[in-house]
């Protein structure tokens, strides 16, 4: 499988979990812990893919953090995510039920840092023609 591919598989990934994280906000009760840590997958496997374009092989890590600075450095601007990521980060080890307090405006945060990693990864491929988020794959 070429680079591109791979790449997308990835995309696909990230785009199926914040898929899946929107979707379970119409239960009730809302599964705060599962959406956040749904969002968290997605920025993760949209930051490694971002990695695998430019010839770096992600570890097999949760620590979207260390993902985040890998990626800076390749680009710079993804100091522009320390923050979303690090805000994600805590949501990426599997959450046991009691062990973390998540509020509503935790989940709608994690949702909205997911979003935003997202997009600023796609802009940074800048592979419009290749890779889009409308690709199926």
């Amino acid at each position: 499988m070429d680079k591109v591919n791979i790449v997308k598989g990835w995309l696909d990934f990230a785009n199926k979990d914040i898929s899946c994280a929107k979707h379970l906000l119409g239960m009730r009760p809302v599964p705060l812990e599962i959406i956040c840590y749904h969002s968290e997958q997605a920025a993760e496997e949209a930051v490694k893919g971002f990695l695998i374009y430019y010839n770096v092989e992600p570890p097999r890590t949760y620590d979207l953090e260390m993902l985040c600075r890998m990626c800076m450095d390749i680009d710079k601007t993804f100091d522009k995510l320390i923050e979303s990521c690090g805000r994600l980060a805590r949501y990426g080890e599997p959450i046991y039920p009691l062990e973390m307090q998540i509020s509503h405006n935790d989940m709608r945060t994690a949702i909205a840092d997911a979003d935003h990693v997202m997009e600023f990864v796609l802009q940074r491929l800048q592979l419009a023609e290749e890779i889009s988020p409308d690709d199926d794959g």
